[in-house]
């Protein structure tokens, strides 16, 4: 059923609010749906919190990669609270619309905790590239002075694209229709809805596209090139599976989050499909936030032991 964007628009005849499409006019489906996405939202905000408590009260995990992996938790669960609850209320209720302020805010922070865990995930690349390929100056070049740095380089760099893009996405006009056949304020649902011309918002955000989601990729890519080639010229077998289980969680966190966010945004604008966006929407939104901790604590021993000790203190 459309909406009547005439109730939400003012006299010059520009949209105010937006409404969320349903996701389906069967009941049933909906509640299903509400049902897996409040269950993954709720192992996900368990998960990365339990990740962040355990570096937290643990000294031993006091240490470069775990710093940023706690950071990359926190982030996780910026991301996933900037769009579920709304997303699980959409679901479930009528109460569908959102005003274009409330839209705007919802942007902003998923951008820029999205765009802040593409810059955390190339820090955390580079951390691994050190430790392995330069350990006798580890210490040094990845200081605690320096992984600051770099954790608030990665959360600056968020926070300038997503207020960069929101204003200018939100400086256009809309006047109709009004609903966003998506499940939360993403950029190209919402661009869809302006009016005129949108080829320079479209640039704008292929140019941010490339340079703050491919280009952190790129140097992700290089930095476990790097790795690999250290890698396979240890003389020691335990050296090696060492190295290496050290950054395979990391490398399979960075393909989930890529993979779909790439697939989202660089896809030509003819290719884009409300269903495939939703979907790959889930996927990057609740699916790779709640397995990241599961990634992270069953394939890290440090974790797993130091898990054991946190849940244990819980318990007395």
């Amino acid at each position: 059923m459309s909406v009547n964007c005439s109730l939400w628009q003012d006299n010059c005849m520009s949209v105010k609010r937006f409404a969320f499409a349903k996701f389906s006019e069967v009941t049933e489906q909906c509640f299903l749906l509400f049902t897996l996405v409040l269950l993954m939202f709720l192992a996900s905000l368990t998960g990365n919190a339990l990740i962040a408590l355990t570096i937290r009260t643990n000294p031993v995990l006091h240490t470069p990669m775990y710093f940023f992996l706690a950071n990359l938790s926190l982030l996780e669960i910026g991301y996933t609270c900037s769009v579920i609850p709304k997303m699980l209320q959409s679901l479930v209720s009528e109460a569908r619309g959102i005003s274009r302020e409330g839209c705007a805010t919802q942007m902003f922070f998923f951008i820029l905790f999205g765009i802040s865990e593409c810059c955390l995930l190339a820090a955390m690349a580079f951390d691994r590239y050190i430790a392995i390929c330069s350990p006798l100056h580890y210490a040094t070049r990845m200081s605690h002075e320096v992984c600051t740095h770099l954790t608030i380089v990665s959360w600056g760099v968020g926070c300038m694209v997503s207020l960069g893009q929101t204003s200018y996405i939100f400086s256009l006009d809309f006047c109709g229709p009004c609903e966003i056949d998506h499940f939360f304020c993403d950029l190209p649902p919402i661009l869809a809805l302006a009016c005129g011309d949108t080829s320079h918002n479209e640039a704008a955000v292929f140019v941010v596209v490339i340079v703050c989601i491919s280009s952190p990729f790129l140097l992700i890519i290089a930095s476990y090139g790097r790795i690999l080639a250290a890698v396979l010229v240890m003389p020691s077998p335990e050296g090696c599976h060492k190295a290496l289980s050290t950054c395979s969680s990391h490398m399979l966190v960075v393909t989930l989050f890529y993979g779909s966010a790439s697939v989202t945004y660089l896809r030509p604008k003819a290719n884009h499909s409300p269903g495939v966006d939703k979907l790959l929407a889930l996927f990057y939104t609740v699916v790779t936030s709640m397995l990241n901790p599961i990634i992270y604590s069953l394939w890290n021993k440090d974790i797993k032991a130091a898990l054991r000790r946190t849940l244990g203190k819980k318990k007395f």
